[in-house]
């Protein structure tokens, strides 16, 4: 039996004093309220600061977004975020990432062979900070000598972002 979503849904252009977050959400994410947003709304305040966030991780980062993707990816399939993998895996293939990476994210590190030291080293990070929290100094002693400190700082958000999205997914429900 399928489990339903936890919360009700919000109905875009069912409550005025939405509008102007969800015009910005629309702005941000291409036109259409996906079902997670639609979730978001039923807390103005949440909806609108994680619109923010979530804008500024995804569009104004410095760091490529293949990796980007990749990370989320990987984020997803630890947390059992299906909504999440889904959502992204066209996104990553836009960004450049091979369908066969796509899927060897389920597999890592097993398949650690199929991805360039930077994507390794990517997916390394996204492991420790979603699975053990703390990220050893090794580990970070070389996330730092590929990154300046701007890279460091959004990568090590984008993971944390997107935890946090995945979280939400699977407390909630949100499926496709």
């Amino acid at each position: 039996m399928a489990s339903s979503i936890r919360v009700p849904l919000v109905e875009p252009g069912t409550r005025p004093e939405l509008a102007e977050i969800e015009a910005t959400i629309r702005a941000e994410r291409g036109g259409e309220i996906a079902i997670l947003y639609q979730a978001l709304l039923n807390s103005p305040s949440i909806a609108s600061g994680w619109e923010k966030m979530l804008t500024a991780v995804r569009n104004r980062t410095v760091v490529p977004a293949d990796l980007r993707e990749l990370v989320i990816l990987r984020v997803a399939v630890i947390n059992r975020a299906s909504f999440e993998f889904e959502a992204h895996a066209p996104l990553a293939r836009k960004a450049g990432v091979s369908q066969e990476k796509v899927e060897s994210v389920r597999h890592w590190p097993e398949q650690r062979d199929a991805f360039t030291p930077d994507e390794q080293l990517s997916l390394d990070l996204a492991d420790a900070m979603t699975r053990e929290i703390e990220v050893p100094e090794a580990l970070m002693k070389k996330v730092r000598e590929r990154f300046d400190d701007r890279g460091v700082v959004e990568m090590v958000a984008t993971v944390a972002a997107y935890n946090m999205v995945s979280r939400f997914l699977v407390a909630l429900n949100i499926v496709h």
